[in-house]
């Protein structure tokens, strides 16, 4: 009996480790994929970019690997839009910085620009996004800055899980801080000395302000720029970037979980995503950006290259700098073209015919969301608003209800294990039961 047992449970595990072992190749997969760094290519030369000594400055870091592309344009054109602040990119060094899903970053400035720029005084605001080797030892040039700056006076902004940026640095140590929800528990265990909050959408201690998941950091800048510039310099820029939210109650996503059905399916089971390219064109909107790449990157369902008409750089809508990864004519065969913000009359022979995803009214994240909700399904456009901490109330859900093709892989797989067990069994009781 013992034997017989033993033999179901090895036949039940064969059943289902090859979806399991599917599944954590296709994640890691999807992992790898939002976080690539781009072809080398060369570094165009830095735009002059005006200075005010009269005005305070403000600066988002990107580190070595980059950065989360939300956590970064969003403060970023937040501050500019105000016009109350220089504000500036800068880096360890000034090369192709990835930010997530492939859009790549040439800083305006790496430390030593910056500091020359200032005449050695550090900046006003400092901005730290989400990194994606947070805790690791290539991090530390930004860290030891970090701490340089805060010894000189500089503010501090983390927006999600640059929280967790600050804290290796010991910055938080002491304070009250927050950061995504999916992974303020993991923070919590590595960094023990800080106090972390739950359920806040940002957290003020002081010289300090972090902020909980990708999107809150809107709400984390725009309470600096309360406080540095005053309530109507920020209502003024939440209507720039059309967050209309601003000055109201804006709902708490719940403090802790695990990933939706929906994100574990994509995640494991989309073994083919589409490729989708994503135009950069000149004066396109940072949010407008940030919205289209973190969107179908969060979702999980789809691979975006960033292309431009002629494969060369762009300048955004307060001269960000951008290097696209193809040109348009020549990218790889793609599935669907995207084109952020109010370009029109794209031409791409012989590739998909281009979607305006800022075709509706509205903040740029509530219409990408919408995007994704008719060419995915409506429970994966839900899990892609969660995870960036975006309220639902501007968003319109139409589509499928659930990603009915991945989640088919995992049954086929099952269904097809467990037949090859039957048979497996049918031969094994037929030798058994033949005559010697």
């Amino acid at each position: 009996m013992l034997k017989r047992l033993a033999f179901v449970l090895a036949a039940v595990a064969a059943v289902l480790v090859i979806p399991a072992v599917g599944a954590t190749v296709s994640a890691l997969g999807a992992f790898d994929a939002l976080y690539a760094a781009g072809p080398p290519r060369p570094v165009p030369a830095a735009a002059p970019v005006p200075h005010d000594p009269a005005k305070p400055t403000a600066v988002v870091v990107v580190g070595d690997r980059g950065a989360v592309v939300s956590d970064a344009l969003a403060p970023y054109e937040i501050l500019a839009a105000t016009g109350r602040f220089n504000v500036y990119t800068v880096a360890p060094h000034r090369d192709p910085k990835p930010l997530t899903g492939g859009l790549d970053l040439v800083p305006d400035l790496d430390f030593a620009a910056l500091a020359a720029r200032l005449g050695g005084s550090a900046p006003d605001l400092v901005v730290v996004p989400a990194f994606p080797d947070v805790g690791e030892p290539g991090t530390e040039p930004v860290l030891a800055w970090l701490r340089d700056q805060a010894g000189h006076g500089s503010k501090l902004l983390s927006v999600c899980n640059g929280g967790a940026v600050l804290a290796s640095a010991g910055l938080l140590d002491g304070r009250p801080a927050t950061a995504h929800w999916l992974k303020v528990d993991d923070w919590a265990a590595a960094y023990p000395a800080v106090r972390w909050v739950r359920g806040e959408r940002f957290v003020d201690a002081g010289t300090v302000v972090t902020t909980a998941g990708i999107l809150s950091g809107i709400d984390g800048t725009l309470h600096w720029v309360e406080r540095l510039a005053g309530p109507p310099v920020a209502a003024e820029a939440a209507l720039a970037i059309g967050w209309g939210r601003y000055g109201t109650a804006v709902p708490v996503t719940p403090p802790a979980g695990m990933p939706d059905a929906a994100a574990i399916v994509n995640a494991g089971f989309r073994w083919h995503p589409d490729t989708l390219g994503v135009l950069l064109a000149n004066g396109v909107g940072e949010v407008e950006l940030a919205s289209v790449f973190d969107t179908e990157g969060q979702s999980l369902s789809s691979r975006t290259l960033a292309v431009s008409a002629d494969g060369g750089p762009i300048r955004s809508r307060h001269g960000l700098t951008f290097l696209p990864r193809a040109a348009l004519t020549d990218a790889p065969d793609l599935d669907r073209l995207l084109v952020p913000g109010a370009t029109r009359g794209v031409t791409a022979p012989g590739g998909p015919a281009p979607e305006y995803v800022h075709d509706r009214p509205g903040f740029p994240y509530d219409t990408a969301v919408s995007a994704l909700s008719r060419r995915t399904d409506v429970a994966t456009a839900r899990w892609t608003a969660k995870v960036l901490e975006l309220p639902t109330d501007g968003v319109v859900f139409e589509g499928r209800a659930w990603p009915w093709l991945p989640t088919a892989v995992p049954i086929a797989l099952v269904l097809a294990g467990t037949a090859a067990v039957v048979v497996v069994f049918r031969l094994r009781r037929n030798r058994l039961s033949r005559p010697d």
